[in-house]
């Protein structure tokens, strides 16, 4: 299940993939108040996107925050990985943090792993497939 703080990420994030090109950085309350995102809890979050690079922070007067790259190469399971990790159900699965379930007597014949790493790809699939420009044109045209 996607957490409140994946989903305030993702708003946050498509709130900037909706700014002009080469637009002046915007201002963490004005993001938060059209996100719809306690500023306090944004402040953390676009931390965690900035240091992962998905963003770009200018501070002062006239600072705020851009995206680091172009939102058609930044893809929604990007985002969801910085605030959540792995998007496998079970540690099994991951491919970014592989752990081998204590309770399994065979990976190999186990029927949960075999069914958790189909939805893993599709999920992956899905989610590295959209952009924040897709997902953002996608919502206006759903509009």
């Amino acid at each position: 299940m996607l957490t409140q703080r994946s989903r305030y990420a993702l708003r946050a994030m498509l709130f900037l993939a909706q700014a002009p090109v080469a637009s002046p950085p915007i201002p963490m309350g004005r993001i938060a108040v059209a996100a719809n995102v306690p500023r306090k809890f944004l402040e953390l979050i676009l931390a965690d996107l900035r240091d992962a690079g998905l963003l770009t922070s200018t501070r002062g007067k006239m600072g705020g925050y851009v995206l680091s790259r172009p939102a058609r190469l930044i893809s929604l399971g990007e985002v969801i990985r910085v605030i959540e990790g792995p998007l496998a159900l079970v540690p099994c699965v991951s491919r970014t943090a592989y752990r081998s379930c204590t309770d399994c007597y065979s990976e190999t014949d186990c029927a949960i792993r075999h069914a958790m790493m189909r939805v893993r790809d599709e999920t992956a699939r899905i989610l590295d497939g959209t952009s924040l420009a897709e997902a953002t044109a996608e919502h206006l045209v759903a509009a």
